[in-house]
């Protein structure tokens, strides 16, 4: 007798809820590009890609919510991403690129760019990867000392305090540079407007190479996640995991600041989220996290710009509303067990 197939197994679930979440991320695309100081129909945004004539609306489409809603897209997966990897590797419920001080360095950098060498894209994208990294070193080291070596409070202490000692900095510069800080000010709130193809096109090549070797390395983290003994016992060279997960999150990470800012809480919220609805391993838990982070950003986005119409917010401050609460609420219960 031929065995029955069990098409509503785990497998099965989590391949449906990639679908549905998909969808979910079509919808919101859709949104994305409808809403705004002016609403646009479906049929004229259909029609701007089917038969464009040059009219404003279309030209809004095709020149500016089209390349918005793809960078939020690309920078919305990318931070859930890198957050995700973050706390597999370090065993820290708080770990996140902005908390752990990755987002200050890169936007340290950039400002130090845009203020001393005119502000040329080549620069401000190793400018972003240069503050990153050294930030993410930094923190580590910081984090290692003592007796017990790295722990997770230890690495969150030393990421809050780096943070806040190279927001200082940021700030700092800005004010002695009066014409940095006109440049710069929305940008370090986090903001996608304004946000072009050409932009997307320089930074999207980093962001496609750290989204890869974080698939590529989806088991390896898994593995890792259970404790680096349960790893090494398994035969898995744990070291060279952690340089190529440190790589794709400074991939990931600085490509984020670069192009919309330091903005917070997507690489918090959204892997909690994930592992809730998935569970523990990598290999679903790194595209859930890229579909939700996507999902997460649009929507702030689209909330920023209904909420004081005709100005809109920066998606920074939006996702701080949602992000903030939520990172109390960890830490409380943190500091309680």
């Amino acid at each position: 007798m031929p065995r029955k197939i069990n098409w509503f197994g785990s497998r099965s679930r989590l391949l449906v809820g990639l679908v549905l979440g998909l969808l979910l991320l079509l919808v919101c695309s859709l949104a994305s590009i409808a809403l705004g100081a002016i609403e646009i129909p479906l049929q004229t945004i259909y029609a701007a890609f089917t038969h464009f004539n040059g009219s404003s609306e279309h030209l809004i489409v095709r020149t500016v919510r089209l390349p918005r809603t793809l960078v939020c897209l690309t920078v919305g997966a990318a931070l859930a991403v890198a957050g995700a990897i973050m706390q597999g590797l370090t065993h820290n419920p708080l770990a996140a690129p902005e908390i752990l001080g990755i987002d200050a360095g890169a936007a340290l950098a950039v400002v130090m760019v845009v203020c001393f060498f005119n502000d040329t894209s080549l620069s401000v994208y190793a400018g972003a990867f240069m503050g990153a990294g050294i930030a993410a070193l930094i923190v580590y080291l910081l984090g290692s000392l003592g007796r017990n070596g790295l722990t997770p409070l230890k690495l969150t202490v030393a990421g809050a305090a780096l943070t806040e000692f190279l927001f200082s900095l940021t700030l700092g510069i800005l004010v002695l540079n009066q014409r940095t800080l006109e440049e710069v000010r929305f940008w370090l709130a986090g903001s996608v407007a304004g946000r072009d193809f050409n932009l997307l096109l320089q930074v999207l090549p980093y962001i496609a190479v750290g989204l890869l070797l974080a698939l590529i390395l989806s088991k390896q983290l898994t593995t890792l996640a259970l404790g680096e003994d349960v790893a090494k016992g398994l035969g898995q060279q744990t070291a060279l995991v952690k340089v190529l997960a440190a790589v794709s999150i400074v991939l990931l990470s600085g490509s984020s600041v670069a192009v919309a800012g330091p903005i917070g809480f997507i690489g918090l919220v959204v892997p909690h989220v994930v592992r809730f609805l998935v569970g523990v391993d990598y290999r679903w838990i790194l595209p859930y996290a890229a579909l939700a982070g996507a999902i997460l950003l649009l929507l702030a986005d689209i909330s920023a710009r209904l909420i004081i119409q005709p100005q809109e917010l920066p998606v920074g401050i939006m996702t701080a509303l949602v992000g903030a609460p939520f990172f109390i609420y960890l830490a409380r219960r943190r500091v309680h067990k």
